[in-house]
């Protein structure tokens, strides 16, 4: 029996290690999930939420009564709200308007200063990161959490991710494939990892868009498509991955990840979101470049409730040309 946590954010971390078994018999290879929508903030950006806010205590920088200020696609902010909530902080949070509606209202009712702001490019002095910045400057005993480039956020995962994930599965493991939205997951995570056995591959899995894929490929940062998979995909180099030990990178289109969503609750019971499904999906395809009897982890970075509108909406399907169609896994 697992003792009592001390508070919300003890809770935080420690989440099961999934084998799914339909997909991994229909590959020869196990595919293995780690089930951060089970965090108490529901998704993977409550461990960097709490690196972020326990660095800032420890520098001196957060002071009792202080607030908390980020740009973020939801799930970062929703975490740091509760974070706030729990050790007595105010929260304002900067979200684009191009983010599903239910984490927005997720916000409001956690009682975060929501500052819904228009989808534009990051070159741009209106998009929501260089305003979360600025309203950090101009409010009275605040921090700007900047989960981009506030290396606490890779530090996070190195320290917890990484570990868990070694003791669960150790020497039997073949490859980490997952997504990045700032880049600290991987890069905690694979950098951790590579440290206790250089054969573990790390793979890079990039939506459209995105131009990971491509600087990892080619050294270059260059774009192709677009993706409406939220919170993952950068178009820079921020730095949490800088220097992350990114062996390969592959990339999902939006059709195959919502095939993937869809094919997951169908199959294994798994109710997530646009992010996780594409990390199965990646993880799936790499694994299928490995030996027989191969073991991939990914991330199952948050759960299906907060795309309801979206990913899990028929119309919203229609419109983006998304509508799921496959019976079986012939769309990886």
């Amino acid at each position: 029996m697992s003792k009592p946590k001390a508070g919300l954010t003890d809770a935080i971390g420690n989440t099961p290690h999934i084998v799914l078994p339909k997909l991994s018999a229909a590959l020869g290879r196990t595919i293995v999930g780690k089930a951060e929508f089970l965090n108490p903030g529901g998704s993977v950006k409550d461990r960097a939420a709490k690196g972020i806010v326990d660095e800032a205590e420890a520098s001196g920088r957060l002071q009792p009564g202080g607030t908390i200020v980020e740009g973020t696609a939801g799930n970062t902010g929703i975490a740091l709200a509760l974070i706030a909530n729990a050790r007595g902080y105010r929260s304002i949070i900067c979200i684009p308007d191009d983010q599903s509606p239910e984490k927005i209202e997720l916000l409001r009712t956690f009682g975060a200063d929501v500052r819904v702001v228009p989808a534009v490019p990051f070159t741009n002095p209106a998009n929501y990161y260089h305003v979360a910045q600025r309203i950090a400057k101009e409010t009275p005993n605040a921090i700007w959490a900047d989960q981009f480039n506030n290396v606490a956020n890779k530090a996070a995962h190195y320290a917890t991710t990484g570990p868990e994930i070694w003791e669960a599965l150790g020497m039997n493991l073949a490859a980490l494939v997952a997504s990045c939205g700032t880049g600290g997951t991987l890069a905690g995570t694979g950098t951790y990892l590579k440290e206790r056995d250089a054969g573990i591959r790390v793979v890079l899995c990039d939506p459209e868009g995105s131009a990971l894929y491509c600087h990892v490929k080619t050294g270059k940062l260059e774009t192709s498509g677009d993706s409406n998979v939220e919170g993952i995909g950068i178009k820079r180099i921020t730095d949490n991955f800088k220097g992350a030990p990114v062996d390969d990178a592959l990339r999902v289109d939006d059709r195959s990840a919502i095939e993937m969503a869809y094919w997951l609750l169908r199959e294994e019971g798994l109710y997530v979101g646009g992010s996780a499904a594409l990390n199965v999906c990646g993880a799936a395809r790499y694994a299928r470049t490995l030996p027989a009897g191969s073991r991939v982890v990914t991330i199952l970075c948050d759960g299906g409730e907060r795309y309801r509108s979206r990913i899990w909406n028929r119309e919203w399907l229609v419109e983006n040309n998304c509508l799921p169609t496959h019976v079986d896994l012939s769309f990886l």
